[in-house]
């Protein structure tokens, strides 16, 4: 069976004080049994990160750290850039790659995406790699075109045993902070597309690999779209700043 995992990407969002308020917050209205049944993880920016890893190992949190992005490389001369080992020393478990705004905003490619998601596989973290359509492509019909592409490009080359144990977050991109959200069936629809996808790359992953949807998720749509059998999760954005907004995205069943 597939554990679910929600995952909250705060984006450029949150110092680090405000990130452990958060993080404190967002665990006094939780409980064991959320936690059995989610994974739950929460990606502040570079600069919080060495603060929220205190407080979740300090307080003995379930809750798992993320980080919204990686350089390839391990060491070298890459002003800006954060490796790999620097991330899996702070503790990090997760790592988002390939986000939309990412692939628009600084041009990266599925090649880019496939050597960052080697070098998380490689550290010993686990990517959540996501993948999603404009809304263009989409009225055009290109939507699994599309996802196809990015998928084959960025999972290239990854072994069977490895892949089993990666996420993919299918994020239709006219849906990411818009409100417009894709509806339960939609969604659902192309994250078993996705499932699909990654059977033909390998069959023996396809049933293991959780998929999550993202773009707009909140407390009043998570449950149609958790009902669906190929969505294993949320990748959150807006909805998880605010902890008691999070905390019900979480606690959809309830």
């Amino acid at each position: 069976m597939r554990k679910n995992l929600i995952a909250g990407n705060w984006k450029m969002n949150a110092n680090h004080l405000e990130a452990i308020q958060m993080v404190q917050k967002l665990s006094y209205r939780l409980d064991l049994s959320d936690y059995e049944r989610v994974d739950i993880v929460v990606c502040p920016p570079f600069t919080a990160l060495r603060s929220v890893q205190t407080v979740i190992e300090a307080d003995h949190l379930a809750i798992r750290l993320g980080a919204q992005n990686v350089e390839w490389h391990d060491k070298g001369a890459f002003t800006g850039e954060i490796a790999p080992s620097m991330l899996a020393k702070l503790g990090v478990a997760f790592v988002v790659v390939g986000h939309s705004e990412r692939r628009q905003l600084f041009g990266e490619t599925d090649d880019i995406v496939n050597k960052k998601t080697r070098a998380i596989i490689e550290a010993g973290m686990t990517p959540i790699v996501c993948v999603g359509e404009t809304e263009s492509e989409r009225d055009d019909g290109h939507a699994e075109d599309v996802v196809e592409s990015q998928l084959a490009g960025s999972l290239a080359g990854i072994s069977s045993d490895v892949l089993r144990s990666i996420v993919v977050a299918y994020e239709p991109i006219w849906a990411i902070g818009t409100g417009r959200t894709a509806s339960a069936d939609d969604a659902g629809s192309m994250c078993t597309f996705v499932r699909r996808q990654i059977g033909s790359l390998s069959p023996d992953a396809a049933e293991d690999v959780r998929v999550l949807y993202g773009g707009s998720v909140n407390p009043g749509n998570i449950a149609g779209l958790m009902a669906k059998r190929d969505i294993d999760g949320g990748l959150v954005g807006g909805a998880s700043l605010d902890p008691d907004t999070f905390a019900s995205v979480i606690r959809y069943w309830i």
